[in-house]
């Protein structure tokens, strides 16, 4: 099994560190910033081996450069944002397969947020990491992408099992849980996971990772149809709740 650290930077920003013992082969998802991820590694033995970005926001890519100066480490990014992706070593899309000693990832093609952002999803482990494409009861914002591709996007990670658990990139929950109760006021599984969002944030716990399973019970935006995703996302993007 994969040993998965969460990393929290900036301001809401999540950067994983991922590790597979048989190897020892590290990677690093998403790294905003270089120094508290270099020092989460070194604490804990590990030399990161790896870079793994799914689109090409500076909030996502910024410590690229340093990362890869310090450690020598490879950098795999979206063939589709390649050019904006900060010492990338190999682009991949959908259908590709990236490895991390013996573990494997499938690539999926998921744009919206950005034109060609992508996920990587470790099957044998129950673990996606999707960037800012799908947050925890909620998805992101449309960049560059159109509503009936996010909505096409979504609907992609929604086929993936239940138990698959969802690392995303922000702490975005508490906010998302605002908005959602006045899409579905009377969904109960959603009411219910709003107290426990509460209190976990109330004690500084993270609401992430998430389970496909859970989103697909109470994230408005993976319910809806097309035209209904287009709706409620222009509601959250003026939602001052």
């Amino acid at each position: 099994m994969l040993d998965i650290v969460q990393i929290p930077v900036l301001s809401d920003n999540y950067v994983y560190l991922i590790h597979e013992p048989e190897s020892s082969a590290t990677a690093v998802i998403d790294p905003a910033v270089a120094e508290p991820v270099l020092a989460a590694a070194a604490e804990r033995g590990w030399t990161i081996s790896d870079i793994w970005n799914t689109h090409w926001h500076p909030d996502h890519t910024g410590a690229n450069l340093a990362i890869k100066a310090a450690t020598g480490c490879l950098i795999t990014g979206p063939a589709g944002e390649a050019a904006k992706i900060p010492g990338i070593d190999r682009e991949v899309a959908e259908g590709d397969t990236v490895t991390l000693g013996a573990a494997t990832a499938r690539v999926i093609d998921v744009p919206g947020h950005t034109a060609g952002h992508n996920a990587y999803w470790f099957t044998d482990d129950d673990a996606l990491f999707c960037g800012d494409t799908l947050f925890a009861l909620g998805c992101g914002r449309l960049f560059e992408g159109t509503a009936p591709q996010m909505h096409a996007s979504l609907s992609k990670l929604m086929a993936l099992p239940d138990a698959t658990r969802v690392y995303c990139a922000h702490e975005y929950t508490q906010s998302n849980a605002r908005f959602a109760v006045t899409v579905e006021p009377g969904n109960s599984e959603l009411l219910a996971r709003v107290v426990a969002i509460d209190a976990a944030r109330a004690r500084g716990l993270p609401t992430v990772p998430s389970t496909i399973g859970l989103e697909r019970a109470t994230n408005p935006f993976v319910r809806a149809d097309v035209a209904g995703f287009a709706d409620a996302r222009a509601a959250k993007d003026r939602f001052r709740g």
